[in-house]
């Protein structure tokens, strides 16, 4: 009998693929609702949010009704945003409750703060008070804050405690609280006093008091500050979970790796949206024009800088047109420069993001982003010096000429794309902007002047 429970209880994890996907959508327009239960019953809650971020919105609406509240509070904080907004607004607001009751606090702060305002406040009013409390408090804080991503669910004793007090905390709140790493230690006025690992409870006897065996050596945070620092500072230290305290030292709640996890998934979508000069609010709006007029400024920026590189090209249209095979090599040029340029600015901007390094260090490391362009620059430089003699049957002076101006662009590149970063980190703003429109541009801008300068001087005056 204990066999066949252990059986029951076993959750396949799966590879969702299209067959599956085309098998449950079968199901779900025919209004099969055993049938998907039954699928569902054996699946992770993480792969059924798959599967439900994958097929289309009614049939989406129709399977996650078929959940009961407590695998239906598991799915719904794996959902995509987008989708989950649209699910949860043809829900009743009791039920949401219901569902909201299931969470822990950092979770149900993000399912609340999405909700209408009416729909929040019956939600709030309709879930255990001193919850509600702890929900209402969270919400108080900025999104992308420690205090936005924070659980106030942990176990705290106080420092007179003994093990055996702890191990009944413990006990009390297994069901509640999903991850329990620590058990903090508080004094009278609930200031954080350090914390005891489980293994210590195990190995020490019931008796013993926690002030005795605590960690008393503490990492924590206060609740304002960005989510990305607290995920490097936990990184750095191999941390699982990290305590977040007020001014006074008092503990108003955790932050354990799982959140972290996810703050580090939305900073890198961040950051590559940035790179690509795209606003982060763009994913959550469905207006094709909101998303137009976020896009187009960046546009904008390009095509002016794109201006800017046809006029430098009309100035020099006298010596493109005594020298033809000198227009073949723009397109190199400038794809060359590009390319350095963006390298050396994802890299700087990686650095920054993830404090490797700091601002009075910054230029230890341009100077070795200049070393990299120099022997980037002469590799490159001497493949395009063959290939244009050899291949193109142009002349040695061409040649020369044209691998030098490539050095030069891929030098110049390299150091303005990891300088940008820097500037921009020293002036407040934020550096992953850098790898946008605006360096790909100037460095397009420098290398058609650069190598039609040096191609008129040398080949047309000499």
């Amino acid at each position: 009998m204990v066999e066949s429970n252990n059986i029951t209880n076993v959750k396949n994890l799966i590879q969702i693929d299209q067959e599956i996907l085309d098998n449950i959508s079968v199901l779900l327009e025919e209004e099969a609702g055993e049938s998907v239960k039954n699928i569902f019953a054996s699946l992770h809650p993480a792969d059924i949010a798959e599967i439900i971020n994958h097929i289309k919105l009614d049939e989406a609406i129709y399977a996650f009704n078929l959940l009961t509240t407590e695998v239906a509070g598991e799915v719904v904080i794996e959902l995509d945003e987008d989708l989950r907004e649209k699910i949860l607004r043809g829900i009743e607001p009791g039920k949401i409750a219901d569902i909201v009751d299931e969470l822990d606090s950092d979770d149900a702060v993000d399912i609340v703060s999405d909700l209408p305002e009416d729909v929040a406040f019956h939600v709030l009013d309709n879930i255990d008070k001193e919850y509600s409390d702890d929900v209402k408090e969270l919400l108080k804080y900025r999104e992308d804050s420690a205090g936005g991503i924070m659980s106030t669910d942990f176990i705290s004793v106080p420092s007179d405690a003994t093990v055996k007090d702890a191990i009944e905390q413990v006990r009390l709140n297994a069901d509640e609280f999903e991850h329990i790493y620590h058990i903090y230690v508080i004094n009278s006025v609930e200031k954080l006093l350090g914390f005891v690992l489980l293994k210590s409870l195990l190995l020490n006897p019931l008796d013993t008091k926690v002030k005795s065996i605590m960690e008393d050596e503490l990492l924590t945070v206060n609740p304002e500050l960005d989510q990305e620092e607290v995920a490097n500072l936990m990184e750095k230290y191999d941390l699982v979970t990290i305590p977040v305290i007020n001014s006074e030292g008092v503990m108003l709640g955790r932050i354990t790796i799982d959140d972290v996890v996810d703050v580090i998934h939305e900073e890198a979508a961040e950051d590559i949206q940035k790179f690509a000069g795209l606003s982060e609010e763009e994913e959550m709006s469905h207006s094709s024009f909101k998303i137009s007029r976020n896009r187009l400024p960046w546009l904008l920026v390009a095509l002016v800088g794109e201006l800017v590189s046809a006029m430098v090209l009309s100035n020099f249209q006298a010596s493109i047109e005594k020298i033809l095979i000198a227009s073949f090599f723009i397109p190199i040029v400038m794809a060359m420069g590009g390319s350095s340029g963006t390298q050396a600015a994802i890299v700087m901007v990686r650095r920054l993001g993830n404090q490797e390094i700091f601002i009075n260090e910054a230029f230890k490391k341009i100077g070795k982003e200049f070393v990299v362009a120099l022997i980037n620059g002469l590799v490159c430089g001497l493949l395009l010096l063959a290939a244009t003699h050899y291949l193109f049957r142009a002349e040695v002076l061409f040649s020369v000429v044209l691998s030098s101006t490539l050095l030069i662009i891929m030098i110049f590149a390299t150091i303005v794309g990891a300088m940008v970063p820097v500037v921009l980190k020293r002036f407040g703003a934020d550096p992953a902007i850098a790898t946008g429109p605006f360096v790909t541009t100037m460095n397009d801008i420098f290398s058609l002047t650069v190598y039609l300068s040096i191609v008129s001087h040398f080949l047309i005056i000499s």
